[in-house]
C-alpha cells in the first residue's frame, strides 16, 4: 500500500473516530502501517548494525520526552510546531529519535482511552482534534517525510515526569506482564512500518545494595532480574517483528568476583550510571536465539553536573575514563566484537568546564569508533542538562550543536538518513543525502576491535543519579565551549606523494566554526597518511578528531588514527574538526596529502 493511501485511510478513520461512527478499540487495531519502496530494517553483524543488504550504517540521534510523562505528549507542543522541529531534527543531522514512553500510556492505547492532549492548535493546525495516539502517528509520517528513524523507549511503568526515579521495570498497578502486553502491542501496530526500527525496553533499571527493589543481573528468573526481563521482552516482541532491533540497557551495579547478589557490604558492587553497567554481559550474556543478529547493547553516561562520580575527582582524561569507566563497564563488548551499542543517554550543561571535558571526551569516543548513539535531549527542560533548543522551543544551542555535530553521520559534507530512499531532511534536502547515495552505503571508516585492557578497580561509592527529565529548571547556562580532550594521539607512517580528492564543509556561529573534510585516496594504496591545509586567517584550531592535529601558523596538519590509516585505492577517511574565529570564518585551501596537491570539490 502506497503511503499517501495509507494517509488518507488513516484521515478517514480519524473522520470517522471524531464522529463516533467506529468503536475505538476497532479502529486504532485496523489502521495499516506501510512499508517504504526499499525496506529498510537493520540487523546486526559482530560489533555493527546494518542494513538489510550487509552494508553498515551509523545511527546519530536525539531523545525528545514528553510522551513519558503526565502530559502524554511531546513536551514542547503547548507552544512550538512539531513540524517545524521535526524538520530542524533532520536538517541539523540527526537520523534517528529515541521516544521515552510510559508502559501506561502503551496500555491506554491499546485500551482506545486517551486523555485531551496539551497541544497548541493554533501552533499545530495539522493536530487539531487529534487525541495522543493519533498525534503520534502523524509524527510517523512528518518522520517518514524527512528520512527520520525512530524508536521507543519504555521510560518508566506510569505516566509520570518522575517515573524514571523508581528503580525497576513494574510499580503499582502496572506489572511484568503489563509490560510484556504493552510492548507485544507495540510491536503488532508498527510491525510493517520501517519508520520505527526498535524499542529500548526499560530505561535505566537501578538500585544499591539493600536497597527495597532493585534492578540485578545474572542467571536466575528471579522478578528483579534484568537480565530475565529483557530477555524475555525481546524474544516476545521478535515472535511478532523479527524486524525491529531491541536495544538492551545495562543496571546500576554489579558485584565483583565472589560476591553473591545477597551481600549488603559497600565495597562489594561496581558502581556505574544509572542504565551503564554491562559488566554481568560477559557472565550472562542476553540470548535470543535466531534471532540474535537484532540485539544492540544499549548504555547510558554523563558528567560531573549530573553527579560526581569518583572517576571525576581531581584530574580525568578521555583515557582514563576509557580504562577505568567505560571499558570495564560497556566498550568492551563493541571491542571484542561482541554486540553493537548504542549510548542511548548523553550530554549536559556547557559549563566551560569539567562537565564540557567530559562530554568532548564522549564525542571524540562516538565519533573514532563510530558508536551509535542518541543524544540527551532536545528539549531545553531536562533539569541537569539542559537541551539542545532554547526555552523558546525555537532557538538552536549552536555552541552544544557544535560539539555535537561531529558525532553525526555525515558522508561528503552531508548528513546521512537511514531511509533508503529519503534523503535525510526530505526530498530535496540542501543538507542531507539518503542511505543509497552514500557510496557504500555505510561509513566510510570502521574501528578495527582491540583488546579490552585490563579494568583498574572502580572505585565502590554508589551514586543515585537523576539523568531524566525535570519539567521546571533554571535557563542554560550561556558559557562558551572551551573543549580540552582530543583523541590519543597515535603516530603513523607519513604517506608518500599520491593523487587525493578532497571534499570540505565548515558551518560558523557568532565565535567559532565546525569543519568537515573527506579525504579520498585516488592514488596507490597507503598504510599511513597526513594531510595539510590552510585555515582562513584569524581561524585558531581548538580540538580535532579522525586523527592526530597540529597548527603551525594558518597551516593545521593531520596524521591518521590507528584505526583509519590503511586507505585502498578509492578509499576514504573522514575527519572534522572545531576551531575560533575573530568573526569571519573563510574556507579552508591547499589541501595536500604526503605534499602533493589534492584536488578539492
Amino acid at each position: 500500500m502506497s503511503s499517501s493511501r495509507v494517509r488518507r485511510l488513516r484521515t478517514a478513520l480519524g473522520g470517522a473516530l471524531a464522529a463516533g461512527v467506529i468503536a475505538v478499540p476497532l479502529a486504532l487495531s485496523a489502521v495499516p502501517a506501510h512499508a517504504a519502496p526499499t525496506p529498510d530494517w537493520l540487523h546486526v553483524e559482530g560489533n555493527t548494525i546494518v542494513d538489510s543488504a550487509g552494508k553498515e550504517v551509523w545511527l546519530t540521534g536525539v531523545n525528545w520526552f514528553g510522551f513519558n510523562a503526565d502530559e502524554r505528549i511531546f513536551h514542547g507542543l503547548w507552544s512550538a510546531d512539531m513540524r517545524t522541529l521535526t524538520k530542524g531534527i533532520a536538517d541539523r543531522g540527526m537520523n534517528v529519535v529515541r521516544v521515552p514512553i510510559s508502559t501506561e500510556l502503551l496500555l491506554e492505547w491499546k485500551a482506545g482511552t486517551f486523555t485531551k492532549p496539551n497541544v497548541n492548535e493554533f501552533a499545530n493546525p495539522e493536530l487539531a482534534g487529534l487525541n495522543s495516539l493519533q498525534v503520534f502517528e502523524k509524527w510517523l509520517e512528518m518522520c517518514e517525510e524527512y528520512g527520520l528513524k525512530v524508536f521507543l523507549d519504555v521510560h518508566s511503568a506510569e505516566a509520570d515526569n518522575s517515573g524514571h526515579v523508581h528503580p525497576v521495570w513494574w510499580k503499582g498497578s502496572i506489572t511484568t506482564e503489563d509490560v510484556y502486553e504493552g510492548w507485544e502491542w507495540a510491536a503488532a501496530r508498527w510491525k510493517t512500518n520501517d519508520t520505527m526500527i526498535g524499542a529500548d525496553i526499560k530505561n535505566e533499571p537501578h538500585g544499591t545494595q539493600g536497597s527495597t527493589e532493585r534492578a540485578k543481573w545474572d542467571g536466575s528468573t528471579d522478578k528483579d532480574n534484568f537480565k530475565h526481563f529483557a530477555e524475555t521482552a525481546s524474544r516476545k516482541i521478535l515472535a511478532i517483528n523479527p524486524n525491529w532491533l531491541v536495544f538492551v540497557e545495562g543496571i546500576e551495579i554489579y558485584p565483583k568476583p565472589g560476591v553473591s547478589w545477597t551481600s549488603t557490604g559497600l565495597t562489594d558492587y561496581h558502581p556505574m550510571w544509572w542504565g551503564g553497567n554491562l559488566r554481568g554481559v560477559r557472565d550472562f550474556p542476553i540470548d535470543l536465539g535466531a534471532n540474535q543478529d537484532q540485539l544492540v547493547y544499549s548504555p547510558h553516561d554523563y558528567g560531573p553536573l549530573v553527579h560526581l562520580q569518583p572517576w571525576f575527582e581531581g584530574d580525568f582524561s578521555r583515557a582514563s575514563l576509557e580504562r577505568d569507566v567505560w571499558d570495564p563497564n560497556w566498550l568492551y563488548l563493541h571491542k571484542e566484537n561482541t554486540a553493537p551499542l548504542l549510548i542511548g543517554e548523553w550530554g549536559g550543561f556547557m559549563d566551560g568546564g569539567k562537565n564540557e571535558k567530559w562530554m568532548v571526551a564522549l564525542r571524540d569516543l562516538i565519533a573514532d569508533r563510530r558508536l551509535s548513539h542518541t543524544f540527551w535531549v532536545l528539549n531545553p527542560n531536562s533539569g541537569d542538562t539542559g537541551g539542545l533548543l532554547g526555552y523558546d522551543w525555537a532557538t538552536w544551542d549552536e555552541e552544544k550543536y557544535a560539539l555535537l555535530k561531529p558525532a553525526l553521520w555525515q558522508d561528503g559534507g552531508k548528513f546521512v538518513s537511514l531511509d533508503h530512499d529519503v534523503p535525510l531532511g526530505g526530498v530535496g534536502s540542501a543538507t542531507g543525502k539518503s542511505l543509497s547515495q552514500v557510496n557504500g552505503t555505510g561509513p566510510t571508516t570502521s574501528p578495527t576491535p582491540t583488546p579490552t585492557p585490563t579494568p583498574t578497580p572502580t572505585p565502590t561509592v554508589s551514586p543515585t543519579p537523576t539523568v531524566s527529565p525535570t519539567p521546571t529548571v533554571s535557563p542554560t547556562p550561556t558559557v562558551s565551549p572551551t573543549p580540552t580532550a582530543s583523541p590519543t594521539p597515535s603516530v603513523s607512517p607519513t604517506s608518500p606523494a599520491g593523487a587525493c580528492t578532497v571534499t570540505a564543509s565548515t558551518s560558523s556561529w557568532s565565535s567559532g566554526l565546525t569543519g568537515s573534510v573527506r579525504l579520498t585516496n585516488t592514488g596507490s594504496a597507503l598504510s599511513g597518511w597526513t594531510l595539510t591545509f590552510t585555515l582562513p586567517a584569524g581561524v585558531s584550531l581548538t580540538q580535532g578528531w579522525g586523527g592526530t592535529w597540529t597548527q603551525s601558523g594558518s597551516t593545521v596538519s593531520v596524521t591518521n588514527a590507528p584505526w583509519n590509516g590503511a586507505l585502498a585505492t578509492g578509499g576514504t577517511a573522514e575527519i572534522g574538526f572545531n576551531a575560533s574565529h575573530g568573526g569571519t570564518a573563510g574556507t579552508l585551501t591547499g589541501f595536500a596529502l604526503g605534499g602533493a596537491s589534492c584536488t578539492t570539490r
